[in-house]
Formats: C-alpha cells, sequence, structure tokens
C-alpha cells in the first residue's frame, strides 16, 4: 500500500511537469515561425562544419523532398506536432543546400604560391583598409606574368608602398603573389573561406614603388564600380580636409568605410573600450541614418496639415527612409555586414508599407532568413551573429518591458525626472542586454572582454545616435556641393568626445580581459540558448541561460606547448604562464591570434640563451626554449642543420629538407613540405614516439575549395 502511494506521489509532478511543458509548446502559436531562419542557418553552417566538400545534387534533392513533404503536411491540415518538426527539418536542409550552391557560384581562380616576385597590372577598385605593413587595395587584374588568363584571380588584395593609388586608376606592381592566407592557427578565424565568398583570389605584396599604367578600358559593370569607389573615395579626403586626418579619419570610416586615416592608438582606445562597433558600417549606422530620414519627413508631413489629412505620412517617410538606406549603402561600398543591416532595416521599412509592424520577432526573422538566403556564409561570420543575437536580445526586452501607466496631471518638473530615469534605465538595460546576448562571441571569436564597455557606450550612445549620425548624413549629403561644414563640424565635436571617452575607458586599470577560445562545439551551444532565451515563451525559455553561458563556463583543453607559423619562419611557446616568442616583431598578427586563443600575453624571448643570425635562431640550452627555426630561402647546410637539431628538440626551416643529419634522430623536423600540406601547427609534449602530438591547421580546415591551395607566407622582415 505504502507502494502504491508512493508511485502515486512520485508519478503526480511527473505528470505535472510533463502537462506544463505541453502547455508551453502548444501556446508557441506561430512564434515556431521564427525557428526556421535558425535552422535554416543551422544547415548552413553544418555545411561549414564538414572537412570535405559534398556534392551538390544529393543536398538539393534533400531539401526539394523535405520542402515538399513539409507542405503537403500543411496542405492536408496536420497539426502542428507533424508540421513543425518537418518544417525545420525542411529549412535545414534547404539552408545546407544554399550554401553548398553559393559557393559554387562565386568560385574563382586562387593564385598559387609563387616562389618569386611577379609583374601584374590591375585596376584599383578601392582603397582596403591597411594592414600590418602598409596601405591596401582591392585591384582587378588584367594579367599576372607566369598566370593564364584562366588561372588569374578576378579580385586581389595589394599592400602596397606610400599612398594608395585611387579608385579607378590602371597600375603595375612588382610583387610578391600568394593565394589568401590560412587561419594563424587551427581553429582561428578563416580569412581564406571570407576571400573565397568575396570573390578574392589572392593577395600581393609590392617590392616597389606603384607605377601608373595605361590598359584597355574595363567592362562596364567594373567601370561603375570603380566610379562609385572613386566618388566615395573623394568624400571621404573631402571629410579628412574638413576635419584634420584624426577625426575626420573616424569620421570617413563611419561614412564611406574607409579606414585609411585611422590612427592605431585611437583603433586600440576604441576595442578596449567597447567602441569598435561604432567604426565599422553595420546595423546601428543604418538604424540611425534610415530613422533619421524617417522620422524627420514624418515630422515635415505632420508640420504640413494640408499634406497631413491627404497623404500617408508615416508611408511617404518609410519609402524616404527606404531610400536613405540604399543611398548609404552605395555610400558605404556596400562591405558584408552593411548589406545585412541594410536588409534589415528594408525588411523594417517595408513592413510599415504594408501594414505591418516594424520592429518584431517576426520582422527580425524574415530579415535573417532573407540574409541567409543571399549570403548563406554570414551564419559563420561574427557581425552577423553578434548583430542578429544582439537584435533578438533587445527585441525580447522590448516584450517584456513594463508599460508604463500615463498619468493625466504630473507637473512638469516631477514629469522630466520621470522621464530621465525611465529614459536611463531603458539605455542601461539595452545596453546590458545586447552586451550579454553578444558576449559569448566576443569571447570566442575575438578573446577579448571590454570591461567598461557598458559605461562608455552609455556615455556615448545619445552624442552617437542623435549628433554624430544624423550630421554624418547631412554632412555627406551637403558635402559635395560645399555645405557640408557645420554639420560635419558638429560631428567632429562628437567623434572627439567619443575619442576622449574611449581613451578614458581604455585607459582605466583592468579594461580589457583576455580570454581563451572554448572548444568549437561550445559557440553553437551558447547561440542556441541566446535564442531560447528571446524566442521561447514561458518558463523554459530560462533554460537558454545556461546555455548561453557555455563559451564562458566550457573547460579549456590544455595549451599547446609550442605553435608554429603556416610557412616556419615564427614559433612561439608556452612558458611560465605567458607566450614567449622567438623572432619580436614578426609575424605580428598571427603571435597575436594565437596567444590571444589560449587567453595568454605574448612577450619577446630574452636576447640571453639564444644564438640568432640573419637566418636562423636556436636556443643555447634546453631550459632557453625547445624550437630552433631556420627562415633562409635555400636550405641549411649539413652543418648548420646539425647545429639545429643539438640545439633544440623541435626544428622547423622554411626551406624543402632533402637529408637529414644523425644528429637529428629523435628530433622533430619539419620543411617547407610539412608547412605547405598542413598550415600552421599546435605541439604538445607527448610520451609517444616522437614526443609530440600535433595538430595542423589542414587538421581543422579539411579540403574545401577554398583550402586547396597552401599558402606559405613570404617574410620580408
Amino acid at each position: 500500500m505504502a507502494n502504491g502511494e508512493d508511485v502515486k506521489a512520485t508519478r503526480g509532478p511527473l505528470q505535472a511537469t510533463v502537462l506544463a511543458l505541453a502547455e508551453e509548446i502548444g501556446a508557441q502559436g506561430l512564434r515556431w515561425r521564427l525557428w526556421a531562419p535558425v535552422a535554416f542557418g543551422a544547415g548552413g553552417a553544418s555545411y561549414f562544419a564538414m572537412k570535405v566538400e559534398p556534392d551538390l545534387w544529393p543536398l538539393a534533392l534533400t531539401a526539394i523532398v523535405s520542402l515538399t513533404a513539409w507542405m503537403i503536411a500543411r496542405r492536408w491540415g496536420l497539426s502542428r506536432r507533424f508540421t513543425v518538426p518537418l518544417m525545420l527539418a525542411a529549412f535545414m536542409a534547404s539552408g545546407l543546400a544554399a550554401a553548398k550552391l553559393r559557393s559554387d557560384r562565386v568560385a574563382a581562380p586562387i593564385a598559387p604560391a609563387m616562389s618569386s616576385p611577379t609583374v601584374l597590372e590591375a585596376w584599383v577598385l578601392d582603397v582596403d583598409s591597411p594592414g600590418e605593413r602598409g596601405a591596401r587595395v582591392l585591384a582587378a587584374p588584367v594579367r599576372v606574368r607566369g598566370l593564364e588568363p584562366g588561372d588569374t584571380p578576378i579580385r586581389l588584395r595589394a599592400t602596397v608602398r606610400g599612398n594608395p593609388p585611387r579608385p579607378g586608376e590602371a597600375i603595375r606592381l612588382f610583387a610578391l603573389l600568394n593565394p589568401p592566407p590560412a587561419p594563424a592557427s587551427p581553429g582561428a578565424y578563416d580569412f581564406g573561406r571570407s576571400a573565397w565568398f568575396a570573390g578574392v583570389g589572392g593577395v600581393a605584396f609590392a617590392l616597389d614603388d606603384t607605377r601608373t599604367i595605361q590598359l584597355e578600358s574595363p567592362p562596364g559593370g567594373l567601370q561603375l564600380i570603380m566610379r562609385i569607389n572613386a566618388v566615395r573615395y573623394a568624400l571621404a579626403e573631402r571629410i579628412v580636409a574638413r576635419l584634420g586626418p584624426r577625426t575626420g579619419g573616424v569620421a570617413a570610416a563611419m561614412v564611406t568605410g574607409h579606414e585609411a586615416w585611422l590612427e592605431r592608438d585611437d583603433l586600440d582606445a576604441m576595442r578596449d573600450s567597447g567602441l569598435a562597433h561604432i567604426l565599422s558600417i553595420s546595423g546601428l549606422h543604418m538604424a540611425v541614418v534610415g530613422g533619421f530620414a524617417f522620422f524627420a519627413v514624418r515630422l515635415g508631413v505632420a508640420a504640413w496639415p494640408w499634406l497631413a489629412l491627404r497623404a500617408p505620412g508615416k508611408k511617404i517617410a518609410a519609402a524616404v527612409g527606404l531610400v536613405a538606406v540604399a543611398v548609404y549603402l552605395v555610400i558605404s561600398g556596400a562591405p558584408p555586414p552593411a548589406e545585412r543591416a541594410a536588409i534589415t532595416a528594408a525588411i523594417a521599412f517595408l513592413a510599415i508599407l504594408i501594414d505591418r509592424q516594424a520592429i518584431s520577432m517576426q520582422a527580425l526573422a524574415a530579415a535573417a532568413l532573407a540574409v541567409l538566403a543571399l549570403q548563406p556564409e554570414a551564419v559563420v561570420t561574427p557581425g552577423f551573429q553578434m548583430s542578429f543575437a544582439a537584435t533578438a536580445a533587445l527585441i525580447a526586452l522590448v516584450e517584456i518591458w513594463p508599460r508604463p501607466l500615463r498619468e493625466l496631471s504630473v507637473p512638469w518638473p516631477i514629469a522630466t525626472v520621470q522621464r530621465a530615469g525611465a529614459w536611463i534605465a531603458a539605455a542601461a538595460a539595452a545596453s546590458l542586454v545586447a552586451g550579454m546576448a553578444t558576449g559569448p562571441f566576443a569571447m570566442q571569436h575575438f578573446n577579448r572582454t571590454a570591461m567598461y564597455g557598458l559605461l562608455s557606450n552609455l556615455a556615448t550612445a545619445p552624442m552617437a545616435d542623435l549628433v554624430m549620425m544624423p550630421m554624418l548624413a547631412l554632412g555627406a549629403v551637403f558635402e559635395p556641393l560645399g555645405l557640408g561644414g557645420p554639420f560635419l563640424w558638429l560631428a567632429g565635436k562628437g567623434i572627439d568626445l567619443m575619442l576622449i571617452v574611449g581613451h578614458w575607458a581604455a585607459g582605466l586599470p583592468g579594461a580589457v580581459r583576455t580570454v581563451a577560445s572554448a572548444p568549437t562545439a561550445a559557440l553553437p551551444v551558447a547561440f542556441m540558448g541566446v535564442l531560447l532565451v528571446c524566442l521561447w515563451q514561458g518558463r523554459l525559455r530560462w533554460l537558454g541561460l545556461p546555455m548561453a553561458a557555455a563559451v564562458m563556463l566550457w573547460p579549456r583543453a590544455p595549451t599547446p606547448d609550442l605553435w608554429i607559423g603556416d610557412s616556419g619562419t615564427q614559433a612561439a611557446f608556452h612558458g611560465a604562464g605567458q607566450v614567449i616568442v622567438v623572432r619580436p616583431g614578426v609575424r605580428e598578427f598571427a603571435v597575436d591570434v594565437w596567444s590571444r586563443r589560449r587567453g595568454l600575453g605574448a612577450v619577446p624571448r630574452s636576447n640571453e640563451g639564444w644564438d640568432c643570425g640573419r637566418f636562423s635562431c636556436a636556443p643555447e640550452h634546453a631550459a632557453s626554449g625547445p624550437v630552433a627555426l631556420w627562415w633562409g630561402r635555400r636550405a641549411p647546410d649539413e652543418n648548420a642543420l646539425t647545429g639545429l637539431c643539438q640545439s633544440a628538440e623541435v626544428v622547423a626551416s622554411r626551406a624543402i629538407l632533402q637529408s637529414l643529419p644523425e644528429t637529428c634522430r629523435g628530433r622533430l623536423v619539419l620543411d617547407a613540405v610539412d608547412f605547405a600540406k598542413g598550415g600552421a601547427v599546435e605541439l604538445w609534449r607527448d610520451a609517444g614516439r616522437s614526443g609530440w602530438r600535433a595538430v595542423w591547421t589542414s587538421d581543422v580546415r579539411g579540403d574545401r575549395p577554398w583550402s586547396r591551395v597552401a599558402a606559405p607566407e613570404t617574410d620580408v622582415s
């Protein structure tokens, strides 16, 4: 009898839990549609997670079959217990097929890793962001010595000497040419994949001054692109001339996307203070520009009673906002983040035109689906992940934010204080929620957390939203007429204030915390957690909170004992809780990426205990370090190689080694063949036969269209 009562007691709560779960699932209603773009993105992410390139036909067939099954289920009027799983499966299969189709559609030649300098002739399409070694341009090659026309990339990113040539100029470069770079370390961001989808098939490093030449006229489409970019660059130059290089450089980056004038100190301060998102044209800029145009036109219509009575002011304002977003997209150069932001803003304005709610989860889902359908590769980019996670979190905040009761008679001083307090509370909540939603992605991709980002964003948000961006928009419109001075001056004052706040916040103790990257599986779990909190209605949404913290809570793998770059010309090893760099000043970006991914700071090796010359660097004893490097183009002779093997457990050579002396027995020796095949490598000490366990970049990257050409970096330091 007692046992029966125990069974009933245990079944009661279980049945209640099941019923509550069923009620929450049933209460989702039409919100199940919000998960369609999530499934589509998951399909696209699955494509990029593959190690081997799949064939298109099985993916397309699966998508067609699953979509057909879903539509038949809806046609027959089946319940959601059938249609929802079929919908999710159909959209996931469609996302997988769309990603493969997009990859095939953008396929273009990739430059080989050329062993000697070459001469290339090209049209300058645009001035790109400067790199570590100087100004860069995006070029359309016409001829490359040593390459057939069918093997010539359609786009190149070239580092040039001195001031960059202007868009529309024809140039000749004597340069080193390589394919786009592989990840700096296994699992790091894949620049080669980004270049593949952008149509960039190579990177060039000029060894001589840029020469202007005459070339045959380019195709009409290319001419249009160059003319637009020439106008953009001229506008950026005028803004810089108005405001000065420092303030004008920030303004130009915010208006036209040209970062050629940004100072390194300002860029670092903005990044460390959590304000760097203001510099890159994205959702914030599109929202402010489109919103400013919308409200200005709507106010103008309302101020004209005759027109207000005869015309739909809200729809007119939405149409003007749509045009403003399109114009700004052109002026910005239409980088992928700006394109995604423009699509999102356009859907919001279109919703107004068809009498729908502009800011809603449904509109955001439609925008996400449109972006992913056009750019499936966006799902693995930090910009897309952070932008849509933040927007979903803000809309979810709006859905639960309490609506204040409107009091009939309140003295204006009290009302002013109440409204100011409500605005501060809303701004703080919005910044906090957006920061929490984007935190996992910032930790995983950038390995840094701006500890005072909330404070600095609260301090600059009113200035950026109400002064800087609207005045920059007006200045960009009127500057070609010579009338942009007053607007740009006011925007410049806002920029100066923003820089002051940025430098102040970046200079505070502990302003930046470096966070090691979590295992690859942690980020999808965190993303699903954020989406569960935002999209689900009911108490089950809070199950997403621990999932959203996966990047922060997931245990980290042991730090590698040694990292060697993708050409064997640089190495760093782990010691005393920090990364020790063998060749200070060489390949600094790659070293920085690897050290940050491991949550460590990088320091140069000591001059004592190392024997370094023109082509090699080796420890004098085991306590100094575990690796010796040879970066000469020619292989070391037997005596030199013997010395390297005697000095270190691991030897890395940039050149191909035909044979090894007896002293290299028992040592791990890697040469150009290994690096060309595998890229960068991480090494852990292992008690196995070789004494080391290795993970190469190619192990993580797989055999994909953007990874089939090795890119050993040419060292010109």
